[in-house]
């Protein structure tokens, strides 16, 4: 069986070393109170659950895989997924970098970047389950109705229901424009939708109590192409007022796909038929919106990226390490065994090295990413946040600062990292998280 140990040394240089991240945080008022003490509790922390916790279920999650149960159209997770999720929810990792207006710590993003990088190292196919309700969660945080916000944002903030995004459909996959799933207003504020739309990921599961389903879908006035299509909120089970679960809604998973690596998660082809909705956002506007939730996925994949290199180099490294072959080109290094271990081999060598050279400039650039994004929203100084937001979203053809005239015009309105996605009962951003996990 692999191995994985929470690289928190490497990850603490980062911060205070390299970043000096606690200094940065005094010009931010959310997060003046933030020190090094509570970052290194809370890293601490969440090396045991993703160590303890998530990363022996690699095994059951590969070999099990999801099940689908065609009778009912829902899917079973592996051996040992729920309880875990139970787990994550019950120790507040899930609020660690959401609002506390709506139960999350509010703690800085830059931190909860890195908790992800633990959780993508340990076990990628469960960490899409939480990951993807942070898309949502962002996505309504911005986009949504006060309705939605109180009736959806606490139950995602808090870990009691996960979220997804249902874009691609079999005719069409990154071109949006042609999609076909068509929804009808129905005079009350509501809209009933009819389609499909595959490789949904965490679109049907287990898990959690309700899912909600953001998905892209044409009104009936709607104009062609990509200025046609409009975000709408599909749950699973239609809320009632008091947040409590109701009727099941005309949305259900048809198959799962089967992918390599990640057989622990489910993918989904979901079908749609007259599923009730709520429009997120304005008409014909759905792209732009469901943006937010796609650039939270596309730094969200960037962490896995990290989190893989990680656990293959530790994994390549205990190899190297162990496997004998050859002897050394400087003499026998293990003259107790019939050959060397491969580690005393000059190229393997090289290739260790540059495999922990990519994991820790991965580490570095992630984290500074992460605190541009922190600054971009919390910063004082209006230039300094106008400055983050630019390094973010990389509009730059150089790496060097750009002329005052261009800075800033392809600045997104609203760019959030890999941060969580849901709540701790006491909504304090404090180390509650952190003690909680350890019990």
């Amino acid at each position: 069986m692999g191995q994985y140990v929470a690289p928190i040394r490497d990850m603490q240089f980062v911060l205070h070393e390299f970043l000096n991240v606690t200094e940065e945080f005094k010009n931010l008022p959310k997060y003046q109170e933030i020190d090094t003490d509570i970052i290194n509790q809370v890293l601490e922390e969440g090396a045991k659950f993703t160590q303890e916790v998530l990363f022996p279920l690699n095994h059951s999650g590969d070999r099990e895989g999801c099940t689908f149960n065609a009778a009912d159209k829902s899917v079973t997770t592996p051996k040992g997924f729920k309880e875990a999720y139970k787990q994550y929810v019950e120790g507040g990792w899930a609020a660690l970098a959401c609002d506390p207006e709506y139960g999350g710590q509010g703690l800085p993003i830059t931190l909860n970047n890195s908790f992800y990088e633990m959780l993508n190292s340990s076990n990628q196919a469960w960490s899409m389950y939480p990951g993807l309700s942070h898309g949502a969660y962002e996505c309504l945080l911005e986009h949504g109705t006060d309705d939605q916000k109180r009736l959806y944002l606490p139950k995602l903030v808090s870990g009691e229901w996960t979220g997804t995004m249902c874009l691609t459909e079999a005719h069409c996959g990154t071109d949006l424009g042609l999609l076909r799933s068509k929804a009808e207003p129905q005079g009350d504020g509501t809209y009933l939708i009819t389609g499909s739309k595959i490789f949904i990921s965490a679109g049907e599961h287990d898990i959690s109590d309700n899912i909600v389903h953001l998905v892209l879908a044409r009104l009936p006035d709607a104009p062609e192409g990509s200025k046609g299509i409009s975000l709408f909120l599909v749950p699973k089970f239609m809320p009632n007022e008091d947040g409590s679960i109701g009727e099941r809604n005309g949305i259900a998973c048809g198959a799962i796909e089967e992918k390599m690596g990640i057989h622990g998660n489910s993918t989904c082809q979901m079908n749609l038929d007259n599923a009730r909705a709520t429009l997120i956002g304005q008409p014909h506007k759905g792209l732009q919106a469901m943006f937010v939730f796609m650039n939270a996925a596309r730094l969200g994949v960037g962490m896995q990226s990290l989190g893989l290199t990680e656990v293959a180099y530790q994994n390549a490294l205990a190899y190297a390490k162990d496997r004998i072959q050859m002897r050394s080109l400087s003499g026998v290094k293990a003259p107790d065994k019939p050959a060397d271990p491969i580690i005393v081999h000059p190229d393997v060598r090289r290739m260790l090295l540059t495999a922990k050279a990519f994991a820790e400039g991965g580490r570095a650039f992630s984290s500074y990413v992460a605190l541009q994004i922190d600054r971009e929203l919390n910063h004082t100084d209006e230039d300094v946040r106008k400055e983050a937001a630019d390094e973010v979203a990389l509009p730059r053809q150089s790496s060097r600062p750009s002329s005052p005239t261009t800075a800033g015009s392809r600045r997104p309105k609203r760019c959030r990292s890999t941060a969580a996605t849901a709540t701790s009962p006491n909504g304090a951003w404090s180390s509650t998280c952190a003690t909680r996990a350890s019990t």
